[in-house]
C-alpha cells in the first residue's frame, strides 16, 4: 500500500520550499532549451527539435509508440522533404506571384478562426435557439426617421413616438386603434384598390407572428424581452421608432403542411352575402364531419383552385407565412388528418385540415441550419466587435478625438460627387490613434477616405466621417493583429510553414518527377528496356472462349466444334440466330482473368464443358500455350510509369544531397529517443 503525504506550505522548511522552486525552474529551463536544441542542418537551414516533433507526432498515429527505429525512418524522411524545400527555395519558387497568392489564399483561410469570439457566437447560437422555439404575435406603431437623419429630427420622431405611448399606457387608449389613427406604417389602414393591386384591409397594427431572424435585430431583440401583455418604450431601427406590443407568446409552430377548403368574399361583400357564404361553410363543414370525402368537396366547391386539384393541399410554411388567424385556427387542431372549424379570414371563409408537421428538433438538429442564418445575419458582427474590442484593450489603443475633430472640418460637398481628393488633407499629419507600435496619422485617413467616398445623398458629412472612421480603425484593427499572428501563435505560425512548405514541395515534385514521368517518353522508354523483365506475364494461353446463359446453344456449339467445325462458323450459325445468347472470344488469358478459363486443364485442345455456378456455361479451345514473357511498354504503363517515377525522385535526391551539405546533431537525436 502506498502512502501519500499532504504538506501545507507554512509546514515547510523555507530552505526546503526555495529548493523546491529552484528544481522546478531548473526543469522548465530545461525543457525550454531541449525544445530550442538544433536537431538537423539542412544547408544553412536549421530545424530544431520542436519543430521535428511537431510534425513527427502529427504525421504519426495517434497513440504509436515512438520508438528509436520509427523516428530513425522519419528523419529519413523529414531530411528528404527538407532538401526538396531548399531546393525550391533557391530556384525561386516561393517568389513567383502564383505561389505567394496561393499561399496568401491558404492563410487567409487558416486565419479567420482567430477573428471569431466562438464565445459569443456560441452565446449567439444558444439565444437563437430559444427565440426559435417561441412564436411572437406582436403589433406595432411606427414613426419613420431615416437612420441619416438630423439630431434634431431624430429627437422630434422619438418625442413624437413617446407622446403616443404616454396615450396608450397613461391614457388607457387601445393600442390597434392608436396604431390604426397615427401609425406611419401604411399597412395600418385600409387601401384602396390601386392599378392592379387590390383593396387591402388594414392590420391596425397588428403584424401577426415571427420567430427568430424573421425581423430586423433590434426589433426581434426588443419583442423577445417583453412579456405577453407588454409595450415597449421606444426602439430605433433603420424605419423609426416603433412602439411594440406583445399580443401573444405561443409555443413555435415550426413548420406545417395543411390543406384548405376556401369560399372567397366577394369585394364590398353586403351583410346580405356574408351571411350566404358563413351558412355555405357551415353546412360543408357539417357534410365533412358526415360521410363526404375531403377531396371531393375540395374540388367542386374550393374557390382556391390552385391548391383544388390537389386535395387543397398548401406548401410546407411557418407562423410568420400567413395571417394570424390562420394561423391560431391551425394550433387549434389536435392532430394530423383532422380539421379546424371555419375560420374567417380577410380573404373569406376556410376549414383546415393539418396534413403533416415539421416541430422544432433538439439544439444538435437546428444547429447547423442556425448558423448558416447566424452567418449572414447582422448579429454575427457581434462576434467580430468582441475581438476588436479584446485586440484595442490588450494593444493599448489609443484615439485622438482632437485630430478627428480637426479632419471632418476639411471634408466640403465634394464627396457626395466622389470628388474629394487628398490633397485637400494636406500637412495633416497628427495622429488620429495608435495600437501597439502603430500610429495612424490625418494623413493615413485621407489616403483611405479619399478610395471609399461611398456617401449617400441623405446623409450628413458628419455621419458619414464618423461611420468611416469606425470602419478604418476595425480593418486597421484587425491588419494589426493579423500580422501578428505567426507571432502570437506559435502553431499557427507552425501552420502556415507546413502549407507553405506543402505547395513548393508539390510544385518542384511534380516538375522533376510526377508531371517529367509522364512527358519523358524517351526516358521511359529507356527505363523499360532496362527493367523490362521485372514486368513480365506468367504463363498464359491464347485461346477461345465459347459463353452463354443457355446451356443447349454451348452443348451443341461444343458438340460441332468436336465434329470439326471451326469457332468462326459456329458464330454464324448461333450467334446470327441468337446474338444475345452466346458469346465467342479470341484471346490471350492469364490466371485470375477468366473463372470459366480457370477451371480447365491448361493444355491444347477442346476443353470439357464447364457449368459456372452464376448461370454461364462454356468452353475453351486452347490454341497455344505461351511461356512467361515481358509485359509491352503499353500493356504495364501504369506502373512502369510508376516505378520510373520513384527512380526519378530516388535519382534527385542523390542529387540534392550532393549539392547540400545535411548535418544530424546525433546527440540531440540520441537525447530524443
Amino acid at each position: 500500500m502506498t502512502t501519500f503525504t499532504t504538506f501545507k506550505m507554512h509546514q515547510l522548511n523555507p530552505i526546503f520550499v526555495f529548493a523546491l522552486i529552484l528544481t522546478f525552474f531548473s526543469l522548465n529551463l530545461n525543457a525550454q532549451k531541449a525544445n530550442s536544441e538544433v536537431l538537423l542542418q539542412v544547408g544553412d537551414d536549421e530545424v530544431t527539435t520542436s519543430e521535428f516533433l511537431a510534425v513527427y507526432k502529427k504525421n504519426n498515429v495517434e497513440g504509436e509508440v515512438l520508438d528509436k527505429k520509427s523516428m530513425d525512418e522519419y528523419l529519413k524522411l523529414y531530411i528528404n522533404f527538407k532538401l526538396k524545400v531548399k531546393e525550391a527555395e533557391t530556384l525561386g519558387l516561393d517568389t513567383v506571384r502564383s505561389f505567394i497568392n496561393e499561399l496568401k489564399g491558404y492563410r487567409d483561410q487558416l486565419a479567420k478562426p482567430y477573428f471569431v469570439d466562438e464565445e459569443v457566437n456560441a452565446q449567439l447560437l444558444q439565444e437563437a435557439y430559444n427565440r426559435k422555439k417561441k412564436d411572437l404575435r406582436v403589433s406595432h406603431i411606427l414613426i419613420r426617421t431615416d437612420k441619416f437623419a438630423t439630431p434634431k429630427d431624430t429627437l422630434e420622431a422619438y418625442n413624437k413616438i413617446s407622446e403616443i405611448r404616454k396615450r396608450i399606457v397613461e391614457g388607457g387608449e387601445n393600442f390597434n386603434a392608436v396604431a390604426e389613427e397615427v401609425s406611419e406604417d401604411p399597412s395600418a389602414r385600409d387601401m384602396a384598390a390601386k392599378g392592379f393591386q387590390p383593396a387591402r384591409k388594414g392590420n391596425k397594427g397588428d403584424i401577426g407572428y415571427f420567430t427568430v431572424f424573421d425581423m430586423v435585430l433590434p426589433f426581434e431583440d426588443a419583442s423577445y424581452r417583453l412579456n405577453k401583455g407588454d409595450i415597449s418604450d421606444p426602439v430605433r431601427t433603420e424605419f423609426g421608432y416603433h412602439l411594440i406590443y406583445v399580443q401573444r407568446v405561443e409555443p413555435a409552430l415550426g413548420k406545417v403542411q395543411v390543406a384548405h377548403l376556401f369560399l372567397k368574399m366577394p369585394d364590398k361583400a353586403a351583410t346580405e352575402d356574408s351571411l350566404k357564404i358563413k351558412t355555405r361553410i357551415d353546412s360543408i363543414y357539417t357534410a365533412l364531419n358526415s360521410d363526404a370525402k375531403w377531396s371531393d368537396l375540395v374540388q367542386k366547391l374550393s374557390d382556391d383552385k390552385s391548391s383544388a386539384s390537389n386535395d387543397g393541399k398548401l406548401p410546407w410554411f411557418g407562423s410568420n407565412r400567413m395571417v394570424p388567424v390562420f394561423i391560431d385556427a391551425i394550433r387549434t387542431i389536435a392532430d394530423t388528418g383532422q380539421m379546424s372549424e371555419p375560420v374567417l379570414t380577410s380573404y373569406g371563409w376556410h376549414i383546415i385540415k393539418l396534413v403533416d408537421t415539421k416541430p422544432i428538433g433538439s439544439f444538435e438538429d437546428e444547429k447547423a441550419d442556425l448558423k448558416q442564418s447566424l452567418a449572414k445575419d447582422k448579429r454575427s458582427d457581434k462576434s467580430k466587435e468582441s475581438i476588436i474590442r479584446r485586440i484595442k484593450s490588450e494593444e493599448n489603443y489609443k484615439q485622438n478625438d482632437k485630430a478627428l475633430e480637426a479632419f471632418n472640418a476639411i471634408i466640403d460637398s465634394s464627396v457626395y460627387k466622389r470628388k474629394w481628393e487628398v490633397g485637400m488633407a494636406e500637412g495633416m499629419n497628427d495622429i488620429l490613434f495608435s495600437i501597439g507600435d502603430e500610429v495612424y496619422t490625418q494623413q493615413d485617413f485621407a489616403e483611405y477616405l479619399s478610395k471609399h467616398q461611398s456617401i449617400s445623398n441623405k446623409e450628413t458629412i458628419a455621419f458619414f466621417i464618423n461611420k468611416s472612421f469606425e470602419k478604418f480603425v476595425d480593418e486597421k484593427v484587425i491588419d494589426f493583429e493579423d500580422a501578428r499572428l505567426e507571432e502570437k501563435y506559435p502553431e499557427f505560425r507552425a501552420l502556415v510553414k507546413e502549407y507553405r512548405d506543402g505547395i513548393l514541395l508539390f510544385e518542384l515534385t511534380d516538375q522533376m518527377v510526377w508531371s517529367k514521368a509522364i512527358k519523358d517518353t524517351t526516358g521511359l522508354r529507356k527505363f523499360y528496356e532496362k527493367n523490362k523483365n521485372k514486368y513480365k506475364w506468367d504463363s498464359r494461353i491464347q485461346a477461345t472462349l465459347i459463353t452463354s446463359m443457355v446451356s443447349e446453344d454451348v452443348e451443341k456449339a461444343h458438340g460441332l466444334i468436336n465434329n470439326g467445325m471451326k469457332p468462326e462458323k459456329i458464330a454464324e450459325i448461333l450467334v446470327n440466330d441468337k446474338p444475345l445468347d452466346i458469346t465467342i472470344k479470341d484471346k490471350k488469358f492469364a490466371k485470375g482473368q477468366n473463372e470459366l478459363v480457370d477451371e480447365v486443364d491448361w493444355k491444347t485442345g477442346i476443353s470439357h464443358i464447364v457449368y459456372g455456378e452464376d448461370g454461364i456455361t462454356g468452353f475453351v479451345i486452347i490454341n497455344e500455350l505461351i511461356a512467361p514473357e515481358p509485359k509491352s511498354l503499353s500493356e504495364a504503363r501504369g506502373l512502369i510509369t510508376a516505378d520510373y517515377q520513384n527512380y526519378l525522385e530516388k535519382e534527385w535526391i542523390k542529387e540534392l544531397k550532393g549539392k547540400y551539405t545535411v548535418k544530424v546533431n546525433e546527440d540531440v537525436l540520441t537525447g530524443l529517443k
